[in-house]
């Protein structure tokens, strides 16, 4: 009910911050995948003083836990004075970002106990799901997969993998006991999650970490490679698998500890973590789970 009246946009722009920046980046391939529009995500505090050239018929999309994210809510605030439509997706019914939106999605993830955000970013990955085969149902596109049976199906996943506790503690322990330094690498989505991934553990643990996207390492990061240093590698896309695995044996030859968190089907003996198949739109669902339960332990 609160997306009657919503045209199908040209170009859409998500505004962010933190987490919830993560979660648009994932978003950023749903749309596009699922619902052919074009996408940008923009961070709110740099789109606040540098607004890029906007296309013809836009719709700007802000996602915030709490929908009162004061640069986000700077960033609705110019946009409005611009006549563009405008869509909240918010945690919190309400709140400034859902009250001034033209349009509004809830989460309903329900209160989020913990200072870093979890539950919030996997439940705004589902709505933005579900916004883009809203999105494409409304152009007539058809999926030739059921998107909505194979959500369903995530939440077993998901489930199966907070019960792995043990091994998240095991990995923690065994990679991070002492360290303050820590790197993320994947490709692809992976990338996205890996960015998350590295501000979840910086939040809970204050060890210094930082996502990157696997081909980037020769670029400059490699060199801050030393003995003993973990990497955490995440490998969930079979088209980018041999790669990210040729990106972990290099950080190994420089003496890093490499932690490989694969998908079933793309795993190696000795990787420390293999996750469940699903859908590769939704794979995000799953693999964040590892690296927030490893950040708690940490």
């Amino acid at each position: 009910i609160h997306l009657v009246g919503l045209d199908i946009p040209k170009r859409v722009y998500i505004v962010a911050c933190g987490t919830s920046y993560h979660a648009g980046l994932v978003s950023k391939r749903l749309l596009e995948q699922i619902a052919h529009i074009p996408t940008e995500v923009h961070i709110a505090s740099e789109f606040l003083y540098d607004q890029p050239l906007i296309g013809d018929k836009p719709l700007f999309i802000f996602i915030s836990q709490s929908g009162e994210t004061a640069d986000s809510r700077g960033v609705l605030d110019k946009i409005k004075k611009q006549g563009y439509p405008t869509l909240a997706v918010t945690n919190v019914q309400g709140s400034t970002l859902y009250r001034e939106a033209d349009f509004k999605l809830l989460t309903h993830a329900g209160p989020e106990i913990a200072v870093a955000s979890t539950k919030a970013y996997t439940a705004q990955i589902a709505v933005m799901a579900l916004l883009a085969i809203h999105l494409a149902n409304v152009q007539g596109l058809q999926s030739p997969v059921d998107m909505f049976r194979e959500l369903r199906t995530i939440s077993t996943a998901m489930e199966a993998l907070i019960e792995k506790k043990a091994l998240a503690r095991q990995i923690a322990h065994e990679y991070l006991t002492g360290k303050h330094s820590c790197f993320f690498i994947g490709r692809l989505q992976d990338y996205a999650v890996c960015l998350e991934g590295a501000l979840k553990l910086k939040e809970i643990s204050y060890i210094q970490a930082e996502g990157y996207a696997g081909g980037e390492l020769k670029h400059g990061p490699i060199a801050l490679i030393e003995e003993g240093t973990p990497v955490f590698v995440l490998i969930t896309d079979s088209r980018i698998a041999k790669n990210i695995r040729s990106n972990a044996e290099e950080v190994r030859s420089r003496g890093a500890n490499t932690c490989i968190i694969a998908v079933e089907g793309l795993d190696h003996q000795g990787d420390a973590w293999v996750l469940p198949r699903v859908h590769p739109l939704l794979t995000p669902l799953v693999s964040v789970i590892p690296f927030q339960l490893i950040a708690y332990y940490a």
